[in-house]
């Protein structure tokens, strides 16, 4: 098989949570640029709006749904809504989420269920009805979650949000589980732990502290949205053929050390 061919998503079906900025759109639009089909959630209607005309001013095509990750039981509906516009789902990136910041000793328990429920449990609950009803009958899949440094490294004063971090933890034991559970199935499942990259999420964080991450991380910089694309690519087709239950850190360098 050609490199080209390799990265090539042509025909493929591709699903990003939270897709309508950051990371998510980031990622979406790269996996567009290899041809794959592309669908995008997101709480926001208008930010969802943007995110299209975005990715159409590219030359992409893409499908937008309105789905809040934190309702229960809504996965089903929101798998079949993507199926029958698009047909069966070939990719899945899990990267909606949401963060609460307070000293462990502190941390209220409606924000620890928040957490929690959207980053672990919603994020299961989709992606069960995405293999179970798109890759196990078709035995193929390619799962992709984003968790974050903060699943490898505990926290510090400056970074307080500890049911972020286990939640995030618990996001990377899943995949190693279901990669050896699913495998038998074609689906390959692996895990991107990005490290301090601005978004609306980190914004106020990386005011505070991005100078000195910077200056601890071994490349010397932050990260950017394009730090994402290419990973995402990897994982998402026939490059990934042999490679499952692995977490890649796109850090700078900076857990490694």
């Amino acid at each position: 098989m050609k490199v080209s061919e390799l990265f090539d998503l042509s025909g493929r079906v591709a699903l990003v949570t939270g897709g309508s900025r950051g990371l998510g759109l980031a990622m979406a639009s790269a996996l567009a640029e290899m041809g794959a089909r592309v669908a995008i959630t997101a709480r926001k209607a208008d930010e969802l709006a943007d995110a299209k005309a975005l990715l159409e001013a590219q030359g992409h095509g893409v499908e937008t749904f309105v789905h809040d990750l934190g309702q229960p039981s809504t996965a089903k509906a929101l798998v079949d809504t993507v199926v029958a516009a698009l047909g069966a789902i070939d990719i899945l990136v899990n990267n909606a989420g949401t963060t609460w910041g307070a000293r462990a000793e502190d941390y209220p328990l409606d924000a620890w269920q928040k957490v929690i429920g959207v980053n672990l449990t919603r994020t299961w609950e989709l992606t069960r009805q995405v293999a179970s009803s798109c890759m196990i009958p078709r035995r193929y899949g390619r799962i992709v979650n984003i968790a974050s440094i903060a699943a490898l490294q505990g926290s510090t004063d400056d970074f307080k949000a500890v049911a972020y971090s286990a939640s995030k933890g618990g996001l990377v034991s899943l995949t190693k589980t279901l990669a050896g559970e699913w495998g038998a199935h074609g689906i390959a499942v692996n895990a991107i732990c990005p490290g301090f990259i601005p978004s609306k999420m980190s914004r106020t964080l990386l005011e505070r502290i991005g100078e000195s991450v910077a200056a601890a991380t071994p490349l010397h910089q932050l990260g950017t949205d394009d730090d994402m694309k290419g990973i995402v690519v990897l994982l998402a087709g026939a490059a990934a053929r042999h490679i499952t239950g692995q977490v890649f850190a796109v850090d700078g360098g900076i857990t490694a050390v």
